[in-house]
């Protein structure tokens, strides 16, 4: 990953991640390279013929022959790694297949429209596959059966953020015809305020 050089209040020089640029005033000039680098890219991409090569020299903006762009075109659809040049190309190449594979099982045909609408879900996929630089997992079934887990879990924690509505209706549902004034529970005794001054 990139990093952005900045000065802290001191005046020395430090690396901050990016993510770290968030909270910082950095963050319009991070958002602005990264937009130039995005352009750069798209342009060097696009530019090639089908029937060349996958991979070519980094632009300007991200290091030059320091980094490569490694790049798959399906149908209407580019995805472009960048990595450093000691990355195997065909390697690269397999990994991307693997992370189209991979979407186009999670999204059914993956298309434009899902890579928009579902960014955090794409992120959450590829964080399967690559992480800190780092090939994590190559085996398209074992990525699926890690997102399908996720979403499993994601259903059954929305059963459990609902739940605390549900007890406040259920509270102020019940009928009493006459609501206690104290509640002894073993050792306990809890006095409970009145209640109709409140309401």
């Amino acid at each position: 990953e990139r990093t952005v050089a900045g000065k802290d209040d001191s005046g020395d020089s430090g690396f901050q991640q990016p993510w770290e640029a968030t909270a910082s005033p950095l963050l319009p000039a991070f958002q602005e390279i990264q937009q130039q680098i995005v352009r750069e890219t798209f342009h060097l991409v696009l530019k090639r013929d089908d029937n060349i090569c996958n991979f070519l020299e980094g632009g300007s903006l991200i290091g030059g022959s320091d980094y490569k762009l490694i790049y798959r075109h399906y149908a209407t659809l580019y995805f472009v790694f960048c990595v450093d040049s000691s990355e195997s190309e065909l390697g690269i190449l397999d990994l991307i297949q693997v992370f189209v594979e991979t979407l186009d099982k999670c999204f059914e045909n993956v298309c434009e429209l899902d890579l928009i609408f579902h960014m955090d879900k794409v992120h959450y996929i590829l964080q399967e596959v690559v992480m800190g630089g780092m090939v994590l997992e190559t085996n398209m079934n074992e990525i699926v059966a890690q997102i399908e887990a996720q979403n499993r879990l994601e259903k059954s924690e929305g059963g459990l953020s609902a739940a605390p509505a549900r007890a406040v209706s259920a509270v102020k549902n019940i009928n009493l015809p006459e609501i206690p004034r104290n509640i002894n529970i073993g050792d306990l005794n809890i006095k409970v305020p009145n209640l109709s001054q409140f309401v």
